[in-house]
């Protein structure tokens, strides 16, 4: 399997788990509340699931593969952004940085 797959499907079922997380589990209610963001936790998980789907069909559509990645990419700046808004530790930056990253090379990649 090459980097790029791996990647990919990495991000994607990454994506799809956060995705149905913030969709239905009861402490990612409590989290965008702490965030203070609740209106936006339901678009979010969409969006997520939505990137998450975009990104495997964009192993047969590059054009799907840079919108997914790119929309996945700027998402991740926005949790980033509020995890440092909300004063996180550090720790609770990583998810969001790695899925960042990995989804900016995927960009640099596919374009």
């Amino acid at each position: 399997m090459n980097v790029v797959l791996f990647l990919t499907l990495s991000s994607a079922g990454l994506f799809l788990f956060y995705g149905f997380h913030c969709l239905f589990s009861k402490g990612m209610v409590n989290e965008f509340r702490r965030y203070g963001l609740e209106k936006f936790r339901i678009m979010t998980g969409v969006l997520e699931v939505a990137g998450a789907l975009g990104q495997i069909g964009g192993l047969w559509n590059s054009s799907l593969a840079i919108c997914s990645a790119g929309g996945l990419g700027l998402l991740m700046v926005c949790g980033l952004w509020t995890r440092w808004r909300v004063h996180d530790p550090w720790f609770a930056f990583i998810p969001a940085a790695l899925l960042g990253l990995i989804n900016g090379a995927l960009l640099v990649v596919y374009f």
